[in-house]
């Protein structure tokens, strides 16, 4: 009985050291870059960490929000203004942000994210996750969070969203320092600020 526990002992140190030996063979032929792109091993050990840190109780919570037409548009109102600066309107990912944090920020649409359990998906929003660039959306008692769940009917939605709610989705997207101070150079000017300017043609967009 002392032999097998040796051995097994044995074994996972070897495992262990393995794995180590890996990461450090990555580490040294790529760095701390973050425009490497992740192996396929680092990805599995990341994902099965992720599983094993929600604790099971929240991975089968139900949404207790109950999808209605105006927390769908609430969900969607949501992400364009918090999330889709690194996700992306349509949960790609394709943004200077996602693209260029380590890991990069994952396509939502994809059946990686999409087979998580909604409990999951609460857990990830609510808590964020160390070491990566998703951060702990929220507050308090998780019991009072609602729009976090209403983001997981979002993210649900996101492999059938329509082209006119990305278009929607575009007007509802934080503006950058440039349009703010162009529209507020505006406004001046349509209340006879002469020193303002009328903004060019084509800088102006609504």
């Amino acid at each position: 009985m002392r032999a097998k526990i040796v051995t097994g002992l044995v074994i996972v140190g070897v495992a262990i050291v393995g794995v180590l030996g890996w990461f450090g063979y990555l580490t040294f032929t790529t760095g701390f870059s973050a425009k490497a792109e992740p192996h396929a091993l680092e990805v599995w050990i990341a994902r099965k960490l992720r599983y094993l840190a929600i604790p099971l109780a929240d991975r089968n919570k139900p949404n207790p929000v109950p999808l209605t037409p105006e927390v769908a548009q609430e969900g969607l109102a949501h992400f364009a203004d918090h999330c889709a600066i690194c996700h992306a309107n349509d949960g790609s990912g394709q943004t200077p942000i996602g693209k260029n944090v380590y890991p990069k920020a994952p396509d939502l649409r994809e059946p990686a994210t999409q087979t998580m359990s909604d409990g999951e998906l609460f857990w990830v929003i609510h808590n964020g996750i160390r070491f990566t660039g998703m951060p702990a959306w929220g507050e308090g008692d998780p019991d009072q969070d609602l729009d976090s769940w209403k983001l997981v009917h979002f993210i649900r939605h996101l492999p059938q969203l329509a082209a006119d709610e990305l278009e929607l989705m575009k007007t509802l997207n934080p503006k950058t320092k440039h349009q703010l101070d162009e529209e507020a150079s505006f406004d001046r000017f349509l209340q006879g600020d002469e020193t303002a300017g009328a903004p060019a043609a084509s800088d102006h967009h609504h």
